[in-house]
């Protein structure tokens, strides 16, 4: 079954009466996106940011007759640009597997790999994260997750004990046992990012126990026996200035952290923060990007 696609440019603030007005049309399905490459970040859990421009899409039945609809948004005050409007026939697919066509393996520093589950690895004698984001975050192509994976390769030693603080896919946690850690910490407050790493460590033929699972409200009160060699956060910027002191008391002293998901213009800010903790490093900037580590202090 085919499917028509309507798709039109319009501010935020003005999605809304759009919206309505394309579900009483016999709109099935509405989605945001994008329309300008804008980074936005959750700041308050469970709420949805937008970005300033979006792309609404929407789905119709093939036959749906969209004449009176594309004259009323044609003359709508909302939709600025005009041109943005379009409308197209889409063929039907699964949808929800769809994007697996785009996801490529891919190498990070000297001898790691992150690949698709459904693919060969390129180098099979090399350290291979065989990978299935699912519905969680984290799939390596991202510069934070980029920078993160470089990072444990380089700091990842056979006796460390790793945090992985916001775990999403596994991919980092995943990355530490295979570069040698015995036992990695996977915290996540997100239920699907939990099932998506403990599925993704099966995949990767991961004994059970290696990667400890949790959610933020089930970690022990008592953080001493939680304390790590290596702390890795690749969130955002906001939690991960609240979440300083908390984090702090993961890291023994001497020990390390990476914190990624912040952009270049907020590193000076977390690495004067985190200064109160740690001996900060110079960050690491990748394009918009930036990455900060630091060694705890005694």
């Amino acid at each position: 079954m085919a499917w028509q696609q309507l798709r039109v440019q319009v501010r935020s603030d003005q999605i809304e009466p759009l919206e309505q007005l394309l579900l009483d049309y016999g709109g099935l399905s509405i989605s945001y996106l994008d329309a300008k490459d804008q980074p936005v970040f959750q700041k308050e859990p469970g709420s949805t940011p937008l970005w300033d421009l979006v792309d609404l899409v929407c789905l119709f039945e093939q036959g749906a007759n969209l004449d009176g609809l594309l004259f009323l948004l044609r003359q709508h005050a909302a939709i600025e640009d005009k041109g943005s409007l379009t409308l197209e026939v889409l063929e039907d697919q699964a949808w929800e597997r769809s994007w697996m066509a785009d996801f490529k393996a891919m190498k990070f520093g000297e001898r790691l790999w992150v690949c698709p589950s459904w693919q060969d690895p390129p180098e099979p004698n090399a350290i291979n994260i065989m990978l299935d984001p699912g519905l969680a975050f984290g799939s390596g192509s991202h510069a934070t997750t980029s920078m993160c994976l470089q990072w444990l390769e380089k700091n990842v030693r056979d006796d460390s004990t790793v945090i992985d603080y916001g775990c999403g896919s596994g991919i980092l946690a995943i990355a530490a046992v295979l570069l040698g850690a015995p036992r990695v910490i996977a915290v996540d407050n997100d239920p699907q990012a939990i099932t998506a790493t403990i599925e993704n460590a099966k995949r990767n033929h991961i004994p059970e126990g290696v990667i400890e699972t949790y959610l933020p409200v089930q970690l022990p009160d008592d953080r001493a026996g939680l304390q790590s060699d290596i702390l890795v956060a690749n969130i955002l910027a906001e939690p991960l200035m609240q979440l300083a002191e908390d984090l702090s008391h993961l890291v023994k002293p001497r020990g390390c952290i990476a914190l990624s998901g912040l952009l270049a213009e907020q590193a000076d800010g977390l690495l004067d923060h985190y200064s109160a903790w740690f001996e900060m490093d110079e960050a690491v900037l990748r394009e918009e990007w930036a990455q900060l580590s630091g060694t705890r202090l005694n």
